[in-house]
């Protein structure tokens, strides 16, 4: 076996898994291998990135393994968050806010349930932009994390509260993603939004 190549294919899965991160025998079940060994392949790799001075790191938090950046880089992460080209916000982040804003509070599973895609890139742009946060966990199996909207996103859409939303067809029945999207960007008036992929 090339350990060498295991310890590759970790680093990739510890990236593509994010916030969750994997635990041993995740990782052992996808490498087929024994847990034990695929623990110390990831102990291996951390201390490897750590010898090479590189920009990520490899944490264990609750079990589970993340490749995380470096707490020293913070300054560098801030100034790229708060940049003025980074400072539009993507169709992709338009919808996922759109969601959250009128279903609030509001799983990830059940944004994505909405959207029909992955939504993890489009809420850490909103988490890190302080359009939504983390308003508790929701009662079910992993207790996944139940998202909000900020003061800053009132202050973004110059809303005094939520009840000056633009009228919501999911009063009536099924969520419109597309109308609720539209809604926003119109409450946006003139503020320039650049609409990427996410």
């Amino acid at each position: 076996m090339n350990y060498q190549l295991m310890k590759s294919v970790i680093e990739g899965l510890l990236f593509a898994s994010g916030d969750e991160g994997l635990d041993a025998k995740q990782l052992a079940e996808v490498l087929e291998m024994d847990p034990l060994l695929a623990s110390d392949l990831v102990l291996e790799l951390r201390d490897e990135l750590k010898r090479a001075g590189r920009g990520v790191q490899i944490v264990e938090v609750a079990g589970a393994f993340q490749l995380t950046t470096l707490a020293e880089h913070a300054p560098y992460f801030e100034r790229l968050a708060y940049s003025p080209s980074r400072s539009s916000l993507s169709q992709a982040a338009l919808e996922t806010l759109s969601i959250i804003a009128y279903k609030q509070p509001i799983t990830r599973v059940e944004i994505e349930e909405i959207r029909g895609v992955k939504s993890d890139r489009a809420l850490h742009t909103l988490v890190s932009k302080d359009l939504i946060e983390e308003t508790g966990r929701a009662e079910a199996v992993g207790r996944p994390i139940l998202y909000g909207t900020t003061k800053q996103f009132l202050d973004y859409f110059g809303l005094s509260s939520l009840r000056e939303l633009p009228e919501s067809s999911s009063i009536q029945g099924d969520f419109d993603l597309e109308e609720e999207t539209k809604m926003l960007f119109d409450k946006l008036d003139n503020k320039q939004i650049t609409f990427e992929d996410v």
